[in-house]
């Protein structure tokens, strides 16, 4: 099986409110153990996590070897105040603020630093995302910060520009990305970012009612074509789910993502080489150097 190489431990799949009030206090571990569980029923090895505010993250990267799991997490996310992303982690105000954060998460022994250069996608407006994208300057000097702490970079990141900023600026990773092109996914392949799509996050909303179906599959197409693209171009694409997103459970998060490239790029050896090398990269770069 696949690593997960996206996901929230401290989010159920199923109710976002009710899953922050179970760890606000302290984070629950017999909730944590219980995710943890589904991993291992699948054979899943390796996690990496989103991050959060409440300390779930790191109790689950301390319980994971018990069901033979690696566990990476950033502890937090960081955003820009004003920004999004104060849902999993704190914000910064200019880059002194920004560094302290990245030392601070550090201290906490974080594996890797999570950013957050965009806002989600705006589903009344196709292509568009909610707020304005950090600019090139502003991300290149968090990446640069990061680096020269010995910390790699995970970028919460959609919409072309967005997505485009962030490849330029030399994050590690490139998480959702959804609106990307066939230009900005080619400019990934030459680049040292890999992307993980978390398709599921929007197919598994199909027939649920809370978004127009026909506004979800115009959104799950824009990221069909980029995958196909990418896949042709043998860009660096991982698994992950973003489990613990609505409607994507812990676990089963990953089957359904693995079965959603299968569908779209067809089931064999090619794609499977191709995931796994990718997933080995983020193995090797985001863990403390």
């Amino acid at each position: 099986m696949f690593g997960e190489c996206h996901e929230h431990i401290f989010m159920d799949g199923v109710d976002y409110l009710a899953a922050v009030r179970t760890h606000r206090d302290a984070p629950c571990e017999s909730v944590i153990r219980a995710h943890l569980q589904e991993y291992q029923k699948r054979g899943i090895t390796y996690i990496r996590d989103g991050g959060d505010k409440y300390g779930a993250s790191t109790l689950a990267r301390r319980l994971a070897g018990e069901y033979g799991i690696t566990y990476r997490t950033p502890v937090f996310g960081i955003h820009k105040n004003g920004q999004y992303g104060k849902i999993v982690g704190y914000g910064f105000s200019d880059m002194k603020g920004y560094h302290d954060l990245v030392k601070q998460a550090i201290r906490q022994d974080a594996d890797f630093i999570k950013i957050m250069t965009t806002g989600l996608m705006d589903f009344d407006h196709q292509g568009e995302v909610t707020g304005e994208p950090l600019s090139l300057g502003e991300v290149k000097e968090m990446v640069h910060i990061a680096h020269e702490e010995g910390m790699a970079v995970m970028s919460h990141t959609n919409g072309i520009k967005g997505t485009s900023i962030a490849i330029e600026a030399g994050v590690d990773s490139l998480e959702h990305g959804n609106f990307l092109d066939a230009e900005t996914v080619e400019a990934l392949s030459q680049s040292r970012t890999t992307w993980v799509p978390t398709a599921v996050t929007v197919r598994n909303l199909l027939g649920d009612g809370r978004f127009p179906d026909k506004t979800l599959r115009t959104i799950c197409e824009c990221t069909e074509n980029a995958l196909r693209v990418a896949y042709r171009c043998k860009a660096s694409v991982a698994l992950g789910s973003d489990g613990g997103a609505y409607r994507v459970l812990h676990g089963q998060g990953l089957v359904d993502e693995y079965h959603a490239f299968q569908q779209i790029l067809g089931a064999g050896e090619e794609l499977d080489s191709w995931l796994h090398a990718a997933e080995k990269k983020i193995q090797e770069v985001f863990q403390r150097r």
